[in-house]
């Protein structure tokens, strides 16, 4: 609540010198005496102990009137947010090389592990310089030796971060491999449909009634497509050749950053009956492939040795694709000096009947006292 007219407060320094006043004026005697000894043994009905609630009502009335001059009022904001963001596709691996230990701040988790927890940092945002992608369309593929859609591009990241957690490396060795070309193929197809398919949900949720989510959606612009391609290994699977893929992603308009991640002293720690075995991964990752594709697209190559190297090559791909977000504010004011002003009516009415009734001075005892004086 705020008030349209706070200095008519000002009027409450007004109410101590009307009490002063009244109870000033109601000391004044018409006939001095002598002595006021006896009258001060005599005495003294309820009506005349609680006659001064009288002018405490009249008071509070005077007091809740200035307030509902002050125009007490309760404002909603309300927002139009028009967002031009950035379709971003994250195309992660998950083939059996991940499983190798990766340092993450003193933690050893393998590849994927990490991976993850970086890049929901990036989506949801951190307390290390990672605003988050909020305003952003993300979605999320991965790929072994086929190649998922495991969350279309959404607005909303919960269910995203949710998916993205649950990721795991393949278990069965018919699913392993690295199929690079056709990840990228399916990411960029995703990516090309952006718009149709926001158009189809915004249809959706107005069939289903959600109005606001419609319009939210409605409001969203796509200003760049972007393709963040994760992977350790060399393309050995899958139909399509890799840089024939990102010839289609630029020619669709989309930009492809790759990110190789591994280190050649990677290993992994092998479970048995016997104990835990450190057995070296070795180095298996195409870097010339991985610096044309992001080439041809206008993105850029980084090399990822640690969960330390990988976060500041998500850190420049943050800075480099910005999202703009134009907001227009206004707010809409309820009047409420009315209770107000009830409350004030209803206090007077009672201290007026109260004076006429319970507290009446009576005009026969004033003229006896009159005769008898």
């Amino acid at each position: 609540m705020q008030l349209y007219s706070p200095w008519v407060l000002l009027l409450f320094l007004a109410l101590p010198i009307m009490a002063f006043v009244r109870l000033r004026k109601k000391r004044t005697a018409a006939i001095r005496f002598p002595s006021l000894t006896d009258m001060k043994n005599c005495l003294v009905s309820w009506r005349v102990r609680f006659r001064p609630l009288l002018l405490i009502a009249r008071l509070i009335c005077i007091g809740l009137l200035i307030v509902a001059l002050a125009r007490p009022r309760k404002g909603t904001v309300l927002s139009e947010i028009s967002t031009e963001g950035v379709a971003i596709e994250v195309v992660a691996d998950r083939s059996g090389s991940m499983q190798a230990e990766m340092d993450y701040y003193g933690q050893k988790l393998n590849r994927l592990e990490v991976l993850k927890k970086v890049f929901a940092d990036f989506i949801g945002g951190n307390r290390k310089g990672l605003a988050g992608r909020s305003n952003d369309l993300v979605g999320l593929i991965t790929f072994a030796r086929y190649a998922d859609t495991i969350c279309p591009l959404v607005l909303s990241h919960n269910v995203l971060l949710e998916f993205l957690k649950n990721t795991e490396i393949v278990r069965f060795r018919n699913e392993d491999g690295t199929a690079i070309g056709d990840a990228i193929a399916l990411a960029a197809a995703r990516l090309k449909k952006a718009e149709d398919e926001l158009q189809q949900r915004r249809a959706q949720l107005i069939h289903a009634g959600e109005k606001n989510l419609a319009e939210q959606d409605g409001g969203f612009k796509i200003a760049g497509k972007v393709i963040i391609l994760l992977t350790d290994g060399v393309n050995n699977a899958g139909e399509r050749d890799p840089l024939q893929a990102a010839e289609l992603a630029r020619d669709w308009g989309i930009k492809i950053y790759t990110i190789g991640i591994g280190s050649s002293q990677a290993y992994t720690t092998i479970r048995t009956p016997l104990g835990n075995y450190k057995v070296p991964a070795g180095q298996d990752l195409d870097e010339r492939l991985l610096k044309a594709i992001a080439d041809k697209t206008g993105g850029f190559y980084g090399r990822a040795d640690s969960a330390k190297t990988l976060e500041k090559i998500v850190e420049r791909i943050d800075k480099l694709e910005k999202t703009k977000v134009k907001s227009i504010q206004y707010a809409q004011y309820a009047e409420l000096f009315g209770p107000w002003a009830f409350a004030a009516l209803s206090i007077l009415t009672l201290e007026i009947l109260a004076g006429c009734t319970v507290f009446r001075k009576s005009l026969v005892h004033k003229r006896k006292s009159a005769r008898q004086l």
